[in-house]
């Protein structure tokens, strides 16, 4: 077991859309491919791509699974209030994601369409820190304009027609410091030259509405529950953007998500000049500027750090932005 923070490389399995060269430049690497498909940097992550067992999981610098690190003394790594909970389950997938190319129009199921469908307790919230944009018009696309029948929905799909299912989104340009609330079942998409850092529950699960001319696999799109059962977990209620969208330029803030995210998940932007002290918590560090320490680790542009409990209170210090990422609070 460690007990201090651990310096990750990047960890960025191969998926069905293009995009990393954000990546590339925030950590200081050259981008040998540039039209690449590895546009997700899956940051201490426990969690595997559906059905790609062990693609997604981080190795720790031991050569151990951060997954088999927490499950063998989930204590230390979460803290025993977050144990009592969760189990050992950090309850937290952080990503880093540059979109190369705009994403399908997708959803995720609910915590209880997963438990009754897929067997698993953690559906897919998620949240879109936007920490860089490229090209005349940053965009995301979310939630439905108006309420749509359900049959209208599976035509949508049945048709892919593509235009309608993106046209009846909300389009939100998008800048640095703005966040995006995503709960489960809420269509979205990412257009090209968004990159954020996101935080969701721990799983891989994506109802891909728009599949054609992204998935090779035409039955991938409904995760084998078929197309009547997966579009069960579509939010076909209109939603309101200033419900989902928070513009937080880039001061410090205590909470960059609202209180609609504690149940999943937790999100600050720290600007540190000289000394902070974190309060001890599991945690995912991601360092946008600057350099500095996190305890006796150095730390700079570019760093995705992952902090145990054990590690108790760590002094942060320096001349940096972080977002710190955590898991909800126990309920």
């Amino acid at each position: 077991m460690t007990e201090r923070p651990v310096d990750l490389p990047a960890n960025q399995p191969r998926q069905f859309y293009r995009g990393g060269a954000a990546i590339a430049a925030l950590r200081g690497e050259p981008d040998a491919a540039p039209g690449r498909f590895g546009p997700e940097d899956w940051v201490a992550s426990t969690t595997t791509l559906f059905g790609r067992d062990p693609d997604g999981l981080t190795r720790l610098p031991d050569g151990r699974w951060l997954r088999d690190a927490v499950r063998a003394d989930p204590v230390a790594w979460l803290g025993p209030a977050h144990v009592a909970e969760f189990g050992a389950d950090p309850a937290l997938l952080v990503k880093l994601l540059d979109a190369g190319q705009r994403l399908p129009v997708h959803c995720h199921p609910s915590n209880a369409f997963a438990a009754r469908h897929l067997d698993c307790r953690h559906g897919k919230t998620e949240a879109w820190i936007v920490v860089g944009t490229t090209g005349p018009s940053p965009t995301v696309y979310i939630g439905f304009r108006e309420d749509v029948p359900a049959s209208v929905v599976s035509e949508w799909v049945s048709t892919q027609d593509s235009t309608a299912m993106l046209s009846a989104l909300n389009p939100v340009a998008v800048r640095p410091g703005d966040t995006v609330f995503v709960p489960a079942g809420v269509p979205h998409a990412i257009g090209e030259g968004v990159f954020i850092v996101e935080l969701q529950q721990p799983t891989d699960f994506s109802v891909t509405l728009e599949w054609r001319g992204f998935l090779d696999d035409p039955d991938a799109w409904h995760l084998g529950l078929g197309q009547e059962t997966a579009l069960g977990c579509v939010e076909r209620s209109a939603q309101r953007v200033e419900d989902l969208v928070l513009r937080t330029g880039t001061a410090d803030s205590a909470n960059l998500l609202g209180a609609q995210a504690d149940p999943f998940f937790r999100a600050d932007r720290l600007h540190v000049s000289g000394r902070v002290v974190l309060e001890e918590s599991f945690a995912v560090l991601v360092v946008l500027e600057g350099e500095g320490s996190l305890g006796s680790l150095p730390v700079r542009r570019g760093s995705t750090v992952v902090v145990p409990h054990a590690a108790g209170p760590c002094e942060l210090t320096g001349t940096l932005t972080t977002i710190r990422c955590r898991p909800p609070l126990p309920s």
